[in-house]
């Protein structure tokens, strides 16, 4: 005799309970994140509802939704269920809300602040395993002239070339940037060789008459400044 199937499909739920109709009725916020991640999946397996799928992938992340955005299409397809067809519309999602948060970020008048510049960079670095380094560029006022990631290193590190950034910011004309790293390793704590770039990036630009702002680490959806800490 078969295995006996205990799940019920998410069609013999009661209608306010199924995630798409529950979405129509009552909004998108009032879904869990596994319903919300239950209507990207589509539809379950013989053995697993849509949701249980969805319940599986979150527990990658540690049930912790600013986490999932971490997990690569390999490690989405571990889960039993999970094709390249999901996975790949798992990721497209997650990168389509990254992309509205920096866009929202990235429609201030000014950049006046270190809270201001974390709101741009955080949804650039905090899913990255691997380090990286992006420059803002602003001009006399603070408004934004352009964003660029400009280095990409390994997990313990990235090789940045402060030539490449003034140049950008004279091609820019922009007078004052702000740069930022992640540290994969979730450690806050700048190195000695993070203080050593700092350094050079200020001095290097004060040659140039142009301004570092602050330089920020960001390690998840935390970060550091260097010039709220007085570092710079």
């Amino acid at each position: 005799m078969g295995k006996e199937k205990n799940y019920i499909s998410i069609k013999n739920w009661a209608e306010d309970e199924r995630p798409r109709e529950k979405l129509l009725q009552k909004g998108a916020d009032s879904l869990s994140d596994s319903e919300l991640l239950a209507i990207l999946i589509a539809s379950g397996t013989r053995e697993r509802s849509a949701i249980e799928l969805a319940r599986d992938i979150l527990s990658l992340a540690h049930n912790h939704i600013h986490e999932l955005g971490r997990l690569s299409i390999i490690e989405l397809k571990k889960v039993k269920g999970i094709g390249e067809a999901r996975a790949v519309t798992i990721a497209a999602a997650l990168e389509l809300g990254k992309r509205r948060q920096i866009n929202d970020a990235l429609q201030r008048p000014m950049l006046k602040s270190s809270r201001d510049v974390a709101e741009v960079v955080i949804p650039m670095l905090r899913d990255l395993n691997h380090e990286a380094f992006c420059v803002i560029y602003v001009n006399n006022s603070n408004r934004l002239i352009r964003h660029e990631i400009i280095s990409i290193g390994g997990i313990t590190g990235t090789v940045v070339d402060v030539r490449i950034i003034l140049k950008n910011a004279l091609l820019q004309n922009a007078n004052q940037f702000f740069v930022a790293h992640n540290h994969p390793s979730g450690n806050l704590t700048p190195s000695q060789a993070d203080k050593q770039l700092t350094q050079r990036l200020k001095e290097a630009g004060q040659i140039m008459d142009v301004k570092l702002l602050d330089h920020l680490i960001v390690a998840g959806l935390n970060y550091f400044s260097f010039c709220d800490e007085g570092l710079l």
